[in-house]
């Protein structure tokens, strides 16, 4: 005998923070840097200037980016999209390291390619813009320094911000060093430097984005323990047809099968389960289906 229990404690968009306020300051902020690179490197004759404008502008897109999954993700469930559009956070932050690989690429080559050509240092007009630049990166960085910890799209974000406020860092060391020394090798070992920095962090990025996107168990939650605490549920036998996977960046769901003969404790059981599992593994949707006789399934996540 198979029966269906859907256990919910919560609206599926009641609690999903959008950060608005975090990206409309981030959005402003970049913008008006954008702005002032792109003036300061028309009057300056600067190619490096402009070019980082530019790098910028991409950054500024990506932060947008963010924030539309973000808010589409508060949006209300459909009968067309039943979980409403919480993975679009999944697919930001996934598009967000595809961008700052992209951009370390860019960095490397160019550092390598100041080797063979050193570049000239557009003098103390590129280092003062570059400090504005450390401290507009490092503000936006840490509106989003809090909500990294628990959400990808938001860490994506921050990542972003990160890497911008160490290439910023970069440039003003670089800058001083080669006008006090006229080492001119030292820009493109520092890009260098920063480029591997960058590529360090975003890795773990675009792994969690890739291992979400294909609805693989969220990093933090062990199937195995998860398992062992559903069978310590009263009157539950054994447990199978475990399936875990990601709602968004924030919010997780399961399924699975609980093999339970006596029917009298469903309901306590089935609260049990909830607060368990919301608690214990951050999982928030739960679907349960009872099996009242073991049907020859072993006790193992996916059988």
């Amino acid at each position: 005998m198979h029966t269906h229990t859907h256990g919910h404690g919560h609206s599926h968009a009641e609690h999903f923070d959008t950060h608005n306020r975090a990206f409309a300051i981030a959005v402003l902020l970049n913008v008006g840097f954008v702005i002032i690179e792109a003036v300061y490197g028309v009057l300056s004759g600067s190619l490096a200037l402009l070019a980082d404008a530019g790098h910028n502008l991409s950054d500024v897109l990506g932060l947008v980016m963010a924030w539309v999954a973000s808010w589409l993700a508060g949006r209300k469930a459909t009968d067309r999209n039943t979980y409403g559009l919480k993975k679009t956070t999944i697919l930001a932050a996934l598009f967000n390291a595809l961008f700052l690989i992209a951009a370390v690429g860019g960095i490397a080559w160019e550092a390598l390619r100041r080797f063979s050509e050193p570049a000239d240092v557009a003098g103390l007009t590129v280092i003062v813009v570059a400090g504005i630049g450390v401290l507009v990166n490092g503000a936006t960085m840490l509106l989003f320094l809090k909500g990294q910890e628990g959400d990808l799209n938001i860490r994506g974000a921050f990542l972003h911000m990160a890497a911008d406020t160490l290439v910023s860092v970069g440039v003003v060391v670089a800058g001083v060093v080669i006008m006090l020394t006229d080492a001119r090798w030292i820009d493109p070992v520092v890009s260098l430097v920063i480029a591997v920095v960058i590529f360090i962090g975003t890795w773990r990025l675009l792994k969690d984005s890739v291992n979400l996107a294909v609805d693989a168990v969220p990093k933090g939650i062990n199937p195995g323990d998860v398992i062992e605490k559903l069978q310590a549920l009263p009157g539950v036998e054994s447990a199978h047809h475990l399936h875990i996977w990601a709602l968004s960046t924030t919010e997780n769901a399961l399924t699975v099968h609980l093999v339970k003969p006596d029917t009298g404790s469903d309901d306590e059981v089935i609260e049990k389960a909830n607060h368990m599992l919301n608690h214990e593994f951050n999982i928030q949707h739960v679907t349960i289906q009872w099996e009242r006789a073991v049907a020859g399934c072993p006790n193992t996540a996916g059988c």
